[in-house]
Parts: structure tokens; C-alpha cells; sequence
């Protein structure tokens, strides 16, 4: 990769880089004020690639790496503007301080692992700009006619008007007054207080004060990222590896939005592994699909009008298994259960059976991935046989229940929880009686047994009306004719009617698989929490998150994985 070698004349000129592809060089160019972003899983040579990005750019590149002490010193021996700034960026503050000094001093030979550790080189460069412009500044007040040539007669007079000093024109803000500006946008409640030699905190409309040493992890790294940004090189190449690092998530786009404004003459290169970072940023994205040692990436562009947000393009594009589509959102018991039973795929919820098709769909007919196999899988809710069959043909399958939390009120679920628990012989037959009448109970009235009749034709009217495609209708009379035309057939008495009777043959029948997949109920899981562990829900739900994720009862595991139905990548 040859160097793109900047100089202050050449503000526009784009950093451009060639990064090794199978057999083939992959070339990227980033313009000043703009930015790029690499997405890599653990293990996806991420960091190698900034490395390769800093060494072709040579001190027009300036390295923030993921391995970074943040113990925050304001007593550190300050020292010249010029020593500090050499130690910054090479890690060597002698004499004759050159870009062959970084990788010895900066990364003590190992750019790609070591602990950078230059908090205190930041804090003297920026005392050390803070003392030099103050003396500028100084100079110029004392100068009397050095500022009659800057301002005109008619501002002094319009300044002495309002008994202003004329002299406050002259002061250009030092890196330590633009970075609490932008702290204070950032953490508001939170002083920065920065004297000739110190710094200290407050909590916003507090006197007191404590040190800058004893901030949050938080507080330090937005500060560290602010003052580094500031403090780099005119027209330098800034590169932050992992910057989501302790940053809260309320306030990442905020802190990155503030620092590329901040410093417009220059371009940004983020390497992370934050899905939600990546998404939320405007800029030029790219996966790292796969990573060899010789060293070349296997890079891809993450496509724009995908039919997904960015976020899950680039999480597909990243992913190294299959992916699995399913219903639901990111809880962590649904997550758990879904992970247990299909370990070898990367599972992203999307909500709704109509999202889950049309991800399925979206993500089968998208060329740029293509390459990568996916499938769903979709609540039980009272399916018949052709809905099923349609489904299949999708490549998604049904579950046994209508709710997936619900799999674990199966029976032989809720033995091998009460298994666990230490239940056996009539006790534990006992135990599962309980829980199976407990169910049953809660549908034991008409209202009941209606209420979920009536959510079940609520969701099948939806279901129908998300599947009448209108674009095509150029006036009122074409939309009413199509409309007409897909919900003629729709008898929603037949359909309440043929929904009740499955859920009266199931409690009829006292068959609690059947009763499961007809009952949308997400509450019964604390029955199961009660009858099975004697615990609260939330508590119970930790529990088995926790059993799940970390295998403990192979027994469970297996029961819960018979219960599902298999997936086969398509």
C-alpha cells in the first residue's frame, strides 16, 4: 500500500489505501470530513487492518487502538507543546522523534496487541496548547498596536458602547476550551473545571468537586477520544479501533457527530464490531467477511436497498453461519431458547410471521446475499395444513406452540425442569398435574376462551390485509375492486367459529401440546415459575436463561431441541 503523503495545501486530497483481497486488491478512498466503517466479528482481523492502515500513511495516520489505558493523570510534569505532540504520535519525546520511533516506542513492537498507553502524552500536549496560546494571546493584548490594526474605529466605538474589551477578539479558543464545549454538549450534568495545571469535575449546580482521576470509565474515554481527536495532525488520517468502547449508547452518535465536525480536515476510518455503531453512523461500510494471516480480507460493500436497515445487512453480511429468521424481539429468554435449539445458525427476531416471510423472501432474491443461505421459523398460531405447506415451500417452518416461551410448558419440558428441581415418582408426577390444570384454568370461562378467539381473528384480518398489494391501482375504483377482490372470501365467523372449536376440543381432550398451540398466552410462564421452581417470573426466566446459554442440563437442552422442528439452511 503506498502512502498517500498529505500536506496543508492539499486539504481535499482523499486518503486512498489498497487493502489485499483474494487475488485481487481491494482500493478504498476517504475524502477529508468523511468516514469509513469496518464490520468484523472477533477474530476477523480487524485490528491487522487498521495496523496495515496506519504503517502505509506514516505519521499522516494517527492510531487509536481498541487495547487502551485510560488512567487519566493531570499532575503528569508538563512539558513543550512540541516534545508532547512527538510523544502522542510516535511514543518517543526526544530529540529527532520520526515515524521510525512509533512501532519500538508508540507499540513497543507489537502494533497489533499491545496496551496503548499515551493518556499522559494527551494531557501534556494539551496543557502544553493551552500555555502557548495564552501567552499568544498575552503578547497580543499587550501590543497596543498590533490591535489597532485588527479593529476598526466604528467596533471600538460600538464595543466601548457596551463596555466590552476589544481585546477579547483576539483570543482563539485553546484544544482545552473547544473540548469542553463539546463535553458540555455531551454530558451536561457533568463541570469540566481546567486550570493552568488541573483538572477537576463537578456535578452540574454542586460546589464541590473531585478529581479528574476518579472519573467514570465512561467519563474517561470521552474525554480521552475528545482531546485525541483535537490533538491530532492537520489533514491526518484519525483511526479508532472498537470507539464504541464504555461510551453509552445514548450518546455514541452524538460524540462521533461532535468530533467529525470538530475536525473536517480530516477523514475517520472506524473498525468495530457494534452492529448499532455501523448503523448509525454516514459513511462508506464495508464487512470483513473472513481474515487470512498471509494477510488478505475478504471484504464486501454493505449494499444500500437491500429491503433490511443497515444494521441487519451488515449483520448478515458478517455472519459466518446461516441465518434464521424468526418472531419476536431481542428478550433474552426468547433469544436463549431459539439459540439452544439452532446453535449453528445466527438468529435475527424480526418481529412479526409477515416480517419473518418477508425477510425470508427479501434476503432469497437480493444478489449481494444470495451467498448466504437462511430460513424461518414461525409461532404455531392455529395454522391449517395449506398455510403450513405454503409456509414450507418459503423454506419456513412452524412451531408446536403459539408463543416459542411456551415450549418450555411442554411436557416433556416441565419434566426435565422439575427433574432439576429435584422432583421424582409421584412427587414429580404430582408436581406436572399442577401445572397442566393450573393452564387449563385460565381458560375456564366463555370471556376467556373468547378474548383468545377474538386476538386470533384479529391477527388473521391483519395477516390478510398486510398481503393486499394496491400499487398497481391507479384510482379509488381499482383499489376498492382489489380490495373486494382479496377479502370477499373472508368469513371471520367461520373463522372464530373453527378457532374455538380446537380450543374447546383441546380442553375437552385435556391434550396441553394441542391447547399450546391454539393459546397465544406469554403469562404462563410464571404458572411454570410457580408450579415448577417456586420462583417469580423474572426469576425464573433469569434462571432458565442462564441454564440455556450456559448448557448446564444436557437433559433440558435435548428436551427442549426434540420439541422443535428441524431447519434446513435454503
Amino acid at each position: 500500500m503506498k502512502p498517500n503523503i498529505l500536506d496543508e495545501t492539499k486539504q481535499n486530497t482523499p486518503f486512498i489505501f489498497s487493502i489485499p483481497s483474494p487475488g485481487d486488491q481491494t482500493e478504498i478512498s476517504v475524502q477529508p470530513g468523511s468516514s469509513v466503517i469496518f464490520v468484523g466479528a472477533n477474530g476477523g482481523g480487524k485490528t491487522r487492518l487498521a495496523v496495515l492502515i496506519e504503517v502505509g500513511f506514516e505519521l499522516n495516520a494517527h492510531r487509536i487502538s481498541a487495547h487502551r489505558a485510560l488512567t487519566l493523570n493531570p499532575s503528569i510534569a508538563k512539558t513543550s507543546e512540541r516534545v508532547a505532540l512527538s510523544g502522542l504520535r510516535t511514543g518517543y519525546a526526544g530529540e529527532g522523534a520520526s515515524v521510525g520511533h512509533r512501532a519500538g516506542s508508540r507499540w513497543h513492537r507489537n502494533m497489533a496487541t499491545t496496551l496503548l498507553n499515551d493518556f499522559d502524552f494527551l494531557i501534556q500536549a494539551l496543557f502544553a496548547d493551552q500555555a502557548n496560546r495564552s501567552l499568544e494571546t498575552h503578547q497580543k493584548v499587550r501590543d497596543p498596536g498590533f490591535v489597532e490594526t485588527l479593529i476598526t474605529d466604528q467596533a471600538k466605538k460600538a464595543l466601548e458602547k457596551q463596555g466590552g474589551a476589544c481585546n477579547l477578539m483576539l483570543a482563539n479558543p485553546t484544544k482545552f476550551e473547544r473540548l469542553v464545549e463539546i463535553w458540555d454538549r455531551l454530558l451536561p450534568h457533568r463541570k469540566l473545571h481546567i486550570s493552568g495545571d488541573d483538572i477537576q469535575v463537578s456535578v452540574q449546580g454542586s460546589g464541590m468537586r473531585y478529581k479528574a482521576s476518579e472519573m467514570s470509565d465512561g467519563e474517561r474515554a470521552i474525554f480521552y477520544m475528545i482531546g485525541q481527536t483535537l490533538a491530532a495532525a492537520e489533514n491526518s488520517l484519525l483511526i479508532f479501533d472498537e470507539p464504541e468502547l464504555h461510551v453509552h449508547r445514548s450518546i455514541m452518535a452524538k460524540l462521533w457527530d461532535e468530533l467529525e465536525a470538530a475536525r473536517q480536515d480530516c477523514a475517520f476510518v472506524f473498525i468495530t464490531h457494534d452492529l448499532e455503531f455501523a448503523a448509525s453512523r454516514v459513511a462508506q461500510k464495508f464487512v470483513i467477511r473472513s481474515y487470512d494471516p498471509a494477510p488478505h480480507w475478504n471484504i464486501e460493500v454493505v449494499p444500500e436497498n437491500t429491503g433490511f436497515d443497515e444494521e441487519v445487512t451488515t449483520l448478515i453480511l458478517g455472519s459466518r453461519r446461516p441465518i434464521l429468521f424468526t418472531e419476536g424481539t431481542e428478550t433474552s429468554l426468547d433469544l436463549a431458547i431459539y439459540r439452544c435449539c439452532f446453535s449453528d445458525w445466527t438468529v435475527i427476531p424480526r418481529g412479526s410471521c409477515e416480517e419473518v416471510i418477508h425477510s425470508v423472501v427479501t434476503m432469497r432474491r437480493n444478489q449481494e446475499l444470495t451467498r448466504v443461505t437462511c430460513s424461518g421459523i414461525v409461532d404455531a398460531d392455529a395454522y391449517e395444513a395449506d398455510d403450513v405447506s405454503y409456509l414450507g415451500e418459503l423454506g419456513i417452518v412452524v412451531l408446536p406452540v403459539s408463543e416459542i416461551e411456551n415450549i418450555i410448558l411442554l411436557p416433556t419440558v416441565s419434566r426435565a425442569i422439575a427433574e432439576i428441581e429435584g422432583y421424582q415418582g409421584a412427587d414429580l408426577e404430582s408436581r406436572l398435574d399442577a401445572l397442566k390444570a393450573a393452564i387449563f384454568k385460565t381458560l375456564n370461562s366463555p370471556e376467556a376462551i373468547d378474548a383468545v378467539v377474538t386476538r386470533y381473528c384479529r391477527r388473521r384480518i391483519d395477516g390478510l390485509l398486510k398481503k393486499i398489494d394496491l400499487g398497481n391501482s391507479s384510482n379509488v375504483a381499482d383499489i376498492t375492486a382489489e380490495y373486494v377482490r382479496h377479502t370477499a372470501a373472508l368469513d371471520i365467523a367461520d373463522i372464530a367459529r373453527r378457532a374455538e372449536a380446537r380450543i374447546q376440543e383441546a380442553l375437552h381432550d385435556g391434550d396441553l401440546p394441542k391447547l399450546l398451540a391454539n393459546y397465544d398466552n406469554k403469562g404462563l410462564v410464571a404458572l411454570a415459575a410457580t408450579h415448577l421452581k417456586r420462583s417469580k417470573k423474572i426469576d425464573f426466566e433469569n434462571w432458565l436463561t442462564r441454564v440455556l446459554i450456559n448448557k448446564k442440563h444436557p437433559a433440558l437442552i435435548k428436551a427442549i431441541r426434540d420439541c422443535v422442528p428441524a431447519v434446513q439452511p435454503q
